[in-house]
């Protein structure tokens, strides 16, 4: 991990307004880097996966992680500065790989991170990394609380059954693991009825099952085949209703759940 955030942008103007406002809206103070990537040659563009620790003083359930995307046009003397916060760092690789970082360059394995509890996790995460514009992002929650959790809701366009699916990642923090699973619903409101009273196991999309599994139990037995090898699994590239939170500020503990 390194924690040094510098995006050398000193002898830099912003080329818009829109830019200006998203470089300001950070302070490098709040953020722990992740991840990041920076091209050569003349480091035209940087890729960097953060933690916004400023986010656990705020609106419970909001997102702690922000994607942070800076091309500099060197000829010009100006910068493109842009942002996105997410739940968890699968869909924040997305909108990297979206906007031309290579995903193996901003894995999260090994060191200070927790782990992958199974293949199926790894999988599902791959599965988000790689889809590119599929998945339209209606909500998130993340909690440091008991149970530590995060949530992605999204519409699926290329799912011809149970469009809304629900990408759910627990933490077991005595085990230094997590698991991230993937549920289908039929619209949203099964779905935030089914995250309200949590009294049945999270439904899975229809093309897990039989007829199908053997894409699925395919897909996973390359991932633990590549595992076994040293082999990196991660590809090399491609509100409906409004959620109830606390009225004020508060701060929520943060239990290092990326670290």
């Amino acid at each position: 991990m390194n924690d040094i955030l510098d995006f050398g942008l000193d002898d830099l103007s912003p080329v818009d307004d829109d830019s200006e406002e998203a470089m300001e809206a950070l302070w490098a103070g709040d953020l722990t880097v992740l991840s990041q990537h920076h091209t050569t040659p003349n480091g035209s563009h940087s890729f960097v996966l953060a933690h916004d620790r400023s986010v656990t003083w705020g609106i419970p359930g909001e997102p702690q992680l922000v994607a942070i995307a800076v091309a500099r046009d060197l000829r010009q003397s100006t910068f493109t500065f842009k942002t996105s916060h997410h739940a968890t760092a699968s869909f924040a690789q997305n909108w990297l790989a979206e906007r031309g970082c290579p995903l193996e360059r901003i894995a999260l394995r090994g060191g200070d991170y927790i782990e992958p509890a199974d293949d199926l996790t790894l999988q599902v995460e791959q599965q988000i990394q790689k889809s590119g514009t599929r998945y339209e992002v209606l909500d998130t929650y993340t909690s440091d609380y008991d149970p530590s959790e995060a949530w992605t809701l999204v519409r699926d366009s290329r799912a011809a059954q149970a469009p809304v699916r629900l990408f759910h990642e627990e933490w077991d923090h005595d085990a230094g693991t997590y698991t991230m699973r993937e549920g289908a619903f039929a619209d949203v409101s099964a779905a935030r009825t089914w995250l309200d009273e949590r009294s049945e196991p999270l439904p899975e999309p229809p093309e897990y099952s039989d007829r199908n599994g053997a894409v699925v139990r395919a897909r996973i037995a390359r991932i633990a085949l590549s595992r076994s090898a040293g082999t990196s699994p991660t590809p090399q590239t491609g509100l409906d209703a409004p959620r109830t939170t606390a009225a004020g500020p508060v701060q929520q503990p943060v239990q290092r759940r990326l670290l």
